[in-house]
């Protein structure tokens, strides 16, 4: 998984990351609501199964916005 922080103005922000699928790669976009981007990178990464499993999901079903697997906070 490749993880890009990227941060929001109003103080939250969001990760974007790569869902191996295949010999092909998908971008997700988790949205966030953290402070710092140590505290979002920790969530994912203690919630990464998840969020991937929710992506996986999503993408096989073609809950897609731009080509991109939009997530939020769990």
């Amino acid at each position: 998984m490749l993880i890009v922080p990227r941060v929001k103005s109003d103080g939250g922000g969001t990760i974007t990351f790569t869902l191996a699928h295949g010999a092909a790669r998908q971008i997700c976009r988790l949205t966030t609501t953290f402070q710092t981007e140590k505290q979002a990178f920790s969530y994912l990464h203690k919630y990464r199964t998840e969020f991937e499993r929710i992506a996986r999901a999503r993408l096989a079903s073609g809950e897609l916005e731009d080509g991109v697997v939009n997530l939020s906070m769990l």
